[in-house]
């Protein structure tokens, strides 16, 4: 009674070490099995056949694409315990089927694929039962399948019928599918009777289970049959294989097979498959799809019966794709989290080859990251996404500078010019990171000492870096420029003027075909008041590059500031039917269809830009309070003149400013208009805050046709139309004082104008206006202090100078009204339409 109990409980411990692949265990528990039961010899000959092979396959592991050949001495053992067990036959049917399996997978490492198939047609492998099957014969059958759809693959078909080929094709897929579909029914029973062991362990527990690792065959059987439809042209199924492996219940021995075809399937999704072709993983996959190669015969797959299949993930509340880059973005999020957890940090050198794998792996998911995100423009979600990359980027340039642009792309300059300075540490030789950090500061950081000493950077790389050269020179002269527009001083103004000249002709010096320091050096001659030379230089600028719209406005606002206002216009009509929704362009023409065609084409125009902004973003205008139809509905529904119409007033402010003449302006304005949003309304507006910018211009320029006509009433719905957008901006203040001007009132214009400069105290228009009604009032000392302040923001004001003229002149000064009135006439000569200083200014 005690021998049949210890038999009993050996031959468990035997199936145990089978099916956890603990074969050094086995030829022990063999000594003790042959010694208890003297009439299974048969059976401690297979078990050593089996455990000498295994281990044998564990020391010569199988590549994929070899190809054994040839009896191996070592294998020779296996042979004769595989051998003597089977001609034997004192095993019990089941055992001598898996004698026949452990020798058919002997001869495929030897290298003799008929014989393997041999036996396997004999075992009759695809009636092999899985109900009820310990572990381990469900890993002998599985490799089986997939030693048997190898054996095909490596035997090339006699028959050159082409039927037979596709028979065989289909044949080898299905030994593939099989293998795969067991071995992950293999896996979950694996991982189950581990945790039960676990939870059913004595206080004194015995050795731990080691991890399970996948054997050559399983791999195969897991990995081959998506291939092959790849390689035969069939996507729809492919996709399908891999969705119907990620769908099975994880396992530990399946999480990096499972991140590798996540991140491969979310590559195809990407790349290969678009929305029309797209079907949801709980879908049947269609039968045609433009997926497919057309000559591809195997359109369908012939589907295979198995009495037990690997559970998959089911419920209610399971999250389904609706759309490829959806299920891609899915995919490539699991797969960053099982990279970042199973990240390799460590810096020893024993540890170097696993950082590196881990590094590309990660790497690549991150890459795939960036082309799913970025087509849908979630740059914060990226961003953040890089940001968990970081773990892996010790010294890694290409994860920091991917981190430096999802920054750029998400808005968050700051911290995005931060990361380039230690890309630039990582690649001191490339000078398109510095060019790139200048471009953030010269933008909305508006750090313009950061951003020369970043083009002076470029500019330093000399020989190294030639072809960057002029660029940097180009961004050296950028930052002069816009230091200059901000200086308070004149004669700084000027040095930094005549710095920017000298570093735009050098860059066209160095690049005389590229269109842009062309563009760039007419438009800071222009600036300086040197009309014919700017002239010259941007008809070579439109040589180079015709089809410019900076060139096109600069070209138009030159003709302009040599009073031929119709040469001008039509300059602008050629530019906006090339950009037709370019606003720059329509302001533009606003201000010179007024002299040119008279205020109701101007305001025609002011119409059509309000038709063009609601095509172009699509917004709800946060000002339409339900009461009925915005104003911007009717200026587009009615088909009388905008002039003629009787404008509602509605009062819904939000934040932002209209127009800022410094970045500290800009700054008090926002933090008013949410001051007096919070008051007035919580109504938020829709996306970005340059439409709305966009919407309250177009507002404001009809409001200054209106002005120029005479229509206070029709003025102040503009205006207040702008004002629901951004009611504390300086130039809505502004507008808002002309309009008190041309009723007369002037004590309500003065204190709309020093509102307005309390928000931007350069604003120059708000200067000049205040010192003439302060003139008017008898406060000359005060109106020439201001006249005197407004001189030294803008050099180039004839407005300002002539009412500093005036102001002069009722004091007593005549000489020096006189000069400034000359001053006036010769600016006044070449003065543009709007300011040159209008068109961007950017890299």
């Amino acid at each position: 009674m005690a021998t049949k109990k210890t038999g009993h409980r050996l031959e468990t411990e035997i199936e145990r070490c089978r099916s956890e692949c603990q074969w050094e265990r086995i030829y022990e528990l063999v000594k003790q099995l042959s010694t208890k039961l003297i009439s299974n010899d048969d059976m401690a000959e297979l078990l050593l056949g089996e455990g000498k092979l295994e281990q044998y396959l564990k020391d010569n592991p199988l590549k994929q694409g070899a190809s054994p050949r040839g009896l191996r001495p070592k294998l020779t053992d296996v042979r004769k315990h595989l051998t003597a067990a089977l001609d034997r036959g004192n095993l019990k049917p089941e055992f001598m089927q898996e004698a026949k399996l452990i020798m058919a997978k002997l001869n495929y490492v030897e290298g003799d694929y008929k014989e393997a198939l041999s036996l396997y047609s004999k075992v009759g492998l695809d009636d092999l039962q899985l109900v009820a099957s310990p572990p381990y014969r469900l890993r002998m059958i599985a490799e089986a399948f997939a030693t048997k759809g190898l054996c095909l693959e490596k035997l090339s078909v006699s028959s050159s019928t082409n039927s037979l080929h596709v028979d065989r094709d289909q044949e080898i897929i299905t030994c593939y599918e099989k293998a795969g579909d067991i071995a992950l029914l293999y896996l979950q029973e694996i991982e189950r009777m581990q945790m039960a062991n676990i939870q059913n362990r004595s206080p004194k527990p015995g050795p731990a289970s080691p991890d399970q690792e996948l054997s050559f065959f399983l791999e195969t059987g897991l990995q081959r049959a998506h291939v092959i439809y790849f390689k035969n042209g069939n996507l729809t199924r492919g996709v399908g294989r891999f969705r119907e492996i990620l769908r099975a219940v994880e396992t530990r021995t399946t999480q990096n097979l499972r991140m590798t075809i996540a991140r491969q399937l979310a590559e195809i999704l990407l790349r290969g498959m678009c929305e029309q072709s797209y079907w949801n993983p709980l879908e049947e996959p269609p039968n045609q799809s433009p997926l497919d190669d057309p000559l591809c015969q195997e359109h369908g797959t012939k589907r295979y019966a198995l009495s037990r299949r690997p559970k998959v993930y089911m419920g209610e509340n399971i999250f389904c794709p609706k759309e490829n880059t959806e299920e891609a973005l899915l995919l490539l999020l699991i797969s960053e989290s099982m990279a970042n957890r199973d990240a390799v940090l460590s810096r020893i050198p024993e540890h170097k080859n696993d950082r590196i794998i881990s590094l590309q792996s990660a790497s690549v998911v991150y890459d795939l990251l960036t082309i799913a995100l970025g087509r849908r423009g979630q740059y914060e979600m990226l961003s953040e996404c890089l940001e968990r990359a970081m773990k892996f980027a010790f010294e890694e340039f290409h994860l920091w500078y991917q981190f430096a642009l999802s920054l750029m792309a998400a808005g968050k300059s700051a911290r995005a010019v931060k990361i380039l300075k230690e890309c630039i540490r990582l690649k001191p030789e490339d000078a398109t990171i510095p060019l790139l950090a200048a471009k953030l500061c010269m933008g909305s950081l508006h750090w313009m000492e950061e951003a020369e000493r970043f083009a002076s950077m470029v500019v330093e790389f000399g020989d190294k870096s030639l072809e960057f050269k002029a660029k940097g020179y180009l961004a050296l002269g950028l930052t002069y420029s816009l230091q200059a527009t901000d200086a308070s001083l004149r004669g700084m103004q000027e040095d930094l003027q005549r710095k920017a000249l000298l570093a735009f002709q050098r860059a066209h010096s160095l690049s005389p075909t590229d269109h842009l320091a062309a563009f760039y050096l007419a438009l800071q001659l222009a600036i300086s008041r040197q009309i014919p030379e700017a002239l010259g230089y941007v008809r070579q600028a439109l040589q180079l590059q015709g089809d410019d719209s900076n060139s096109l406005h600069l070209l138009a606002l030159l003709l302009s500031a040599q009073k031929h206002y119709h040469d001008a216009l039509n300059i602008i009509d050629m530019a906006l039917s090339e950009y037709p929704e370019n606003f720059i362009l329509l302001f533009t023409k606003v201000k010179l269809e007024s002299l040119c065609r008279g205020p109701d084409e101007a305001l025609l125009t002011c119409k059509h830009m309000l038709q063009i902004w609601k095509s172009c973003y699509n917004l709800t205008n946060p000002s339409d309070s339900g009461r009925g139809s915005s104003l911007l509905d009717r200026a587009i529904a009615d088909r009388r003149q905008l002039n003629s119409i009787t404008l509602p007033d509605f009062s819904d402010p939000e934040t932002g400013s209209v127009h800022a003449t410094s970045i500290a302006a800009s700054r008090v304005e926002q933090a008013l208009s949410e001051v007096a949003s919070s008051l007035q309304s919580s109504t938020p507006k829709q996306g970005p805050l340059h439409p709305w910018m966009t919407l309250a211009q177009i507002w404001l320029h009809a409001a200054e046709v209106y002005i120029g006509i005479g229509k206070p009433a029709e003025a102040t719905a503009c205006i207040q139309e702008a004002a629901n957008l951004f009611p504390m901006s300086h130039n809505v203040l502004y507008m808002r004082g002309q309009v008190a001007e041309l009723r007369g009132n002037i004590d309500e214009a003065k204190r709309w104008y020093e509102e307005a400069l309390s928000i931007s105290p350069t604003h120059v228009k708000s200067m000049q206006r205040l010192s003439l009604i302060l003139h008017h009032l008898g406060r000359y000392s005060l109106a020439e202090k201001i006249l005197r302040d407004a001189v030294q923001v803008n050099s180039t004001a004839h407005e300002v100078w002539n009412s500093l003229g005036v102001v002069l002149q009722a004091q007593g000064h005549d000489d020096a009204a006189t000069e400034c009135f000359l001053t006036a006439l010769e600016l006044e000569a070449s003065s543009p339409i709007v300011p040159f200083t209008i068109i961007p200014r950017v890299l």
